[in-house]
């Protein structure tokens, strides 16, 4: 019972540093769900790829430019957007960000708004679903902008929205993402002291927040591995060296990696070979393989230590058989790490918009996500929101980039209060 009591008595404490937000907070609310879950649907049904979001910016942009007291700036990043909105209260400069690009996934869902688009990706014709739920990114976001814009008056501070394409990566080895806002000066003009960022789950409880202190999503890596041979016909292999009985031994050897060669007790460690292409005929040894993969950690020194250790073995195991390995290692996204000080003090704006019993620390996650390169260059915070229908068993959720991946649209609206009360929360705590 004392421990009971003590922790009701410390979630009291938590939520009476959250502030009261002005008289208007919750009508507004109300009046900018409906409109939230339109957008979002429209997004859904008009998907595009990383870097040719181009009717998606457009759309975005021209919505901030009716808002009050909003300043637009388009494109950014290709086909991203940046708008500010200056308080009319002094405070500090925080960013919030959402995502914008769509997957090369079909849609499976049985919803009337489900995507029918369809483009080339890497000289494929693929179709195109929000399969990851960058959509209710946006549409959140966008509510948020609405909502604050029409507190302008009571608002302390100044709010950076940043609408960014490419997350799910550039194509064509384009720049874009997070790194490239960035390099536009996103964070700049004006400066910002810190960042916040949602990312919806289907496989979360609708009405939740998970989140994480310190290393919450893991660093992504991409590796191709080209190992050469030496052809020959296939009754005589002696006659030649096999680059994909070399290669078999090199994806053992990889595995080796994780459960002989890292310490797991530190962070996990997780190599994933994706796609291996090699010869064209079933009696013809060829002459080269070639592998591709992905490599995650939440520890950015073993993530170095990996990349070594992978080329020592894929170059040593080439040679004990007469081959050679190429080892290139593309990074794609940081370690996503939440700023354990400013998680601290921002779980009572958690707490105040889902309620105690909706607000819990997860464990860290294997995805990853190039929010990385914002909280590389301001204290940030990333969390998810849950999506999935009341009754349903995590099990049987459709997980991310499938076609099943399915969103309960009530979910949303926690998103936007999350937002908006940590905005007004952080210049109070300051």
């Amino acid at each position: 019972m004392r421990k009971l009591l003590l922790g009701l008595f410390l979630t009291s404490a938590l939520v009476a540093d959250a502030q009261e937000l002005p008289k208007a907070y919750n009508q507004l609310i109300k009046e900018v769900e409906a409109p939230m879950i339109q957008w979002r649907r429209h997004f859904h049904e008009f998907p595009e790829l990383s870097n040719r979001e181009v009717n998606t910016g457009k759309y975005i942009a021209e919505f901030l430019k009716t808002l009050p007291n909003v300043e637009v700036r388009y494109p950014v990043a290709n086909t991203g957007v940046v708008a500010v909105l200056k308080g009319g209260k002094p405070g500090a400069t925080i960013a919030l960000r959402a995502d914008i690009d769509a997957l090369p996934v079909y849609e499976r869902t049985p919803v009337p708004f489900a995507s029918k688009v369809t483009t080339d990706f890497n000289g494929q014709k693929v179709n195109v679903m929000h399969a990851c739920g960058h959509d209710s990114h946006t549409a959140m976001l966008m509510a948020t902008a609405k909502v604050l814009s029409s507190l302008q008056k009571d608002l302390p501070g100044t709010v950076v929205f940043l609408f960014q394409p490419a997350e799910e990566g550039s194509p064509n080895n384009e720049e874009g993402g997070a790194p490239l806002m960035i390099k536009e000066g996103a964070l700049d003009n004006p400066k910002v002291e810190a960042v916040f960022g949602i990312h919806i789950s289907s496989q979360t409880p609708v009405g939740t927040i998970k989140y994480k202190s310190g290393a919450f999503m893991a660093s992504s890596d991409w590796f191709t591995i080209k190992v050469n041979g030496k052809g020959s016909h296939g009754s005589q292999p002696w006659g030649g060296v096999d680059p994909i009985a070399a290669s078999a031994q090199i994806i053992e050897g990889l595995q080796h990696i994780v459960s002989r060669q890292m310490d797991l007790t530190k962070a996990p460690l997780v190599i994933t070979v994706g796609t291996i292409n090699s010869g064209v005929r079933s009696n013809i040894i060829p002459e080269t393989a070639e592998m591709t993969g992905t490599i995650r950690t939440l520890d950015s020194k073993m993530q170095e230590e990996v990349h070594q250790r992978i080329k020592h073995t894929a170059e040593t195991i080439a040679k004990s058989s007469g081959a050679t390995a190429d080892v290139h290692i593309d990074t794609k996204t940081l370690v996503t790490y939440n700023d354990p000080a400013l998680v601290k003090k921002t779980l009572p704006s958690l707490i105040k918009a889902a309620g105690e019993e909706n607000v819990s620390e997860s464990t860290w996650v294997t995805g990853a996500e190039d929010f990385s390169f914002f909280a590389a260059k301001a204290p940030s915070f990333f969390f998810n929101v849950g999506a999935l229908p009341k009754g349903t068993d995590p099990k049987n959720a459709g997980p991310h980039h499938t076609p099943d991946f399915y969103l309960d649209e009530s979910g949303f609206i926690v998103g936007v209060k999350a937002f908006t009360q940590l905005v007004f929360d952080f210049n109070k705590t300051k």
